[in-house]
């Protein structure tokens, strides 16, 4: 399994790669399963679908139930315009009907045919979804499940026992010239061509596309990214959800504005330009609006935000620099991917920020010239100061205490990467044990930590 730079960075829709994109893409996979269905078509009346574990527990918060229905009208994450849901989930509501091309005309109500279930989550995976067809008795024609994995990846049962029982190895696809599925690998493979990781991730995306499409596509991303952080320092109001959290990164960013950039204190509050980047990716994220998971909705700032550190505040940053940041902090990501996990679902925050901030500081480090030594101390620094941190958002709500935390994830990639390029490269934890570290980590963290909203922050903290 290739994991590529456009499977790690997706253009989608907030708030929730894995609650939200997830399951969008899950109800377009069993669509088009129905659709080759033999018989179905004639006797189906009425379609269920039952959220599970995670999504359950959470699911109100991060809009899983209006990605359900979403999907099931023909929405697809990376090109729905976030001004058209609501509009789209009223008419739904209406009517209490669903006409999917190639099936019949079904019956859909939207606040009792999205099922949440509060027990236990299904065993293979804390973010389940059951789909079940009906016919006009309410007898069940078929009967599916798949599973939103985190990052927008969904996979079928079969599928996800498939990468449980193969070694990452088998699962790194070998006609690719580069099919490292380690960082040990990784380095191994680059000192031997004499290549940065960059060039080698880029030489396997050629595999099935021309490169100046991929260097394209790669652009693509940076500028959705962009456009995130520049929507998001524009807005101002209340965020949804009932918790009143009150837009913050526009008011900062023009105090940082008025501050000037050329004053004395400039090289002081780089801090705070990364903050206010990753604020505003993130409160667009929570909004609901356009964001380009990285590799998780719930840590979509950190990466954008050390780009737009590197392009503004870095001498000589340019184009070719970012399309290097992406491509090494997607080789990175996808080795996280393969031997752990970018879930918070799976393994807490320590996936989804921790594993963002690693990329970032890879990216950054390669942006900046680092050798392959030095781009992989990077990424285990970030990752290292992490590990353990919990997934418990106070009301489901990608908001306290995600938005703040991307802020801190940028901070510390851009510190990882600077004490990377300090030294030779050379350093005591390899990164592939932080990834080990952080899979045994994150299956010893008990299920109230890990995105269901019943632990830390998100029961001790009153909602108001």
């Amino acid at each position: 399994m290739f994991i590529s730079v456009f499977d790690i960075f997706k253009i989608g829709i907030g708030p929730s790669s894995s609650h939200t994109v997830g399951p969008m893409v899950a109800v377009h996979r069993y669509l088009d399963r129905l659709r080759g269905l033999s018989g179905a078509e004639q006797r189906a009346a009425r379609l269920t679908v039952t959220l599970h574990g995670s999504l359950a527990f959470t699911g109100k918060g991060h809009a899983t139930d209006k990605a359900v229905c979403l999907g099931l009208l023909g929405a697809r994450p990376d090109t729905l315009d976030p001004d058209q849901v609501e509009p789209m989930l009223d008419a739904l509501q209406a009517e209490g009907r669903l006409r999917i091309p190639g099936l019949p005309e079904l019956r859909f109500n939207a606040e009792t045919d999205v099922i949440f279930d509060y027990g236990p989550p299904l065993p293979l995976h804390s973010n389940g979804l059951t789909f079940n067809l009906l016919d006009a008795a309410g007898s069940v024609i078929d009967s599916f499940v798949y599973y939103s994995v985190g990052g927008g990846f969904v996979v079928s049962e079969t599928e996800l026992r498939k990468t449980s029982n193969e070694p990452v190895n088998e699962l790194v696809a070998q006609d690719v010239p580069f099919p490292f599925g380690t960082a040990k690998q990784m380095l191994e493979m680059g000192r031997d061509a004499e290549l940065t990781i960059a060039q080698m991730k880029l030489l396997n995306e050629c595999r099935d596309q021309p490169q100046e499409d991929i260097e394209a596509g790669i652009d693509r991303l940076w500028s959705a990214m962009d456009a995130c952080i520049n929507r998001g320092i524009s807005q101002t109001g209340i965020l949804p959800g009932g918790l009143k959290v009150k837009r913050r990164a526009a008011d900062i960013y023009q105090k940082l504005i008025r501050e000037g950039r050329s004053e004395p204190a400039f090289e002081h509050n780089v801090v705070d330009w990364l903050g206010v980047y990753a604020m505003a990716v993130n409160e667009e994220n929570a909004a609901g609006g356009r964001v380009v998971t990285a590799p998780t909705n719930g840590a979509a700032g950190v990466i954008p935000a050390v780009t737009r550190y590197y392009l503004d505040h870095c001498k000589g940053a340019d184009q070719a620099g970012i399309r290097t940041f992406l491509l090494t902090a997607a080789a990175v990501g996808g080795i996280i991917k393969a031997n752990a996990s970018i879930s918070g679902a799976e393994v807490g925050c320590q996936g989804e920020v921790g594993s963002a901030s690693a990329m970032a500081a890879a990216g950054l480090c390669a942006a900046l010239g680092g050798s392959n030594e030095q781009v992989e101390n990077a990424a285990e620094i970030a990752l290292e100061h992490h590990l353990g941190m919990t997934c418990d958002p106070i009301a489901g709500l990608v908001q306290v205490p995600c938005i703040e935390r991307n802020a801190l994830g940028a901070v510390k990639a851009v510190t990882a990467a600077s004490l990377a390029l300090r030294g030779d490269g050379s350093h005591f934890v390899p990164l592939d044990g932080c990834i080990e570290t952080m899979r045994q980590t994150g299956m010893d963290m008990a299920e109230q930590y890990k995105e269901t909203s019943k632990g830390g922050l998100a029961v001790n903290i009153v909602e108001c």
